[in-house]
């Protein structure tokens, strides 16, 4: 019997549909979901916080283009699969 508080093994990719979580450090306004498509992946390019030498303004790891048009950017662990 398949497990129903399973969470969803497919990996976030650049072309996923994902939904934003909002952090409670958001500025954002939007109180809806907000629903788009990863655009880019910069996994290889992030640095650990902790080799900057500071805790505030964390790099981004994805890049979504919203459905109404913005491109926003998340932290990892800031989407999910729509």
């Amino acid at each position: 019997m398949p497990d129903s508080d399973a969470q969803p093994t497919d990996p976030i990719t650049v072309g996923s549909r994902v939904t934003v979580i909002r952090t409670s450090g958001s500025r954002s306004r939007d109180t809806e979901p907000q629903v788009g498509i990863v655009v880019e992946d910069f996994a290889d390019t992030v640095i650990d916080d902790t080799d900057l030498g500071r805790d505030w303004a964390p790099a981004k790891r994805w890049a979504i283009a919203l459905h109404d048009g913005r491109l926003v950017f998340a932290a990892e662990g800031g989407l999910e699969l729509a």
